[in-house]
């Protein structure tokens, strides 16, 4: 297999305090297992300014700190670094930048922000799901 350079990815939602934290966090803590040589960060098109309580804890359930995160406003001059940016789903399609430089992908998963910690822990399951293919599939495997 040929090498690859080091892969890129942004996580973007509207609030940056949910979904892309945890997707940042997820692709961050799995890379190294799947072998790849990569790095994700996350922004929003509306950052809270907080990570999630929620977020924080159910990450935390998987062995995953991410209360040292920070939640960042999408830089759309920054994009253009990255290989990858994937929307969470946007839920404003007014501010959701509507095409992105390099490979964009929408996972359309739901915002958890204001439900029970349970569906916290569901999204996180979607999301780590996801991550896992993602990076399954940057190594050529499934």
């Amino acid at each position: 297999m040929k090498a690859m350079s080091a892969i890129r990815v942004i996580f973007v939602c509207v609030g940056n305090s949910c979904r892309s934290q945890m997707a940042q966090g997820l692709f961050n803590h799995l890379a190294s297992a799947y072998g790849v040589d990569g790095r994700a960060d996350s922004a929003g098109t509306r950052p809270e300014g907080h990570v999630s309580p929620e977020a924080i804890e159910v990450m935390a359930e998987r062995g995953i700190d991410i209360a040292h995160h920070t939640s960042d406003r999408v830089d759309p001059q920054k994009l253009m670094d990255y290989q990858y940016v994937i929307s969470m789903g946007c839920a404003d399609r007014d501010v959701c930048p509507a095409a992105f430089p390099g490979d964009a992908r929408d996972w359309g998963v739901r915002d958890p922000k204001g439900h029970a910690i349970e569906t916290f822990r569901e999204v996180r399951d979607e999301i780590e799901q996801r991550v896992r293919e993602l990076l399954g599939a940057l190594t050529g495997g499934a």
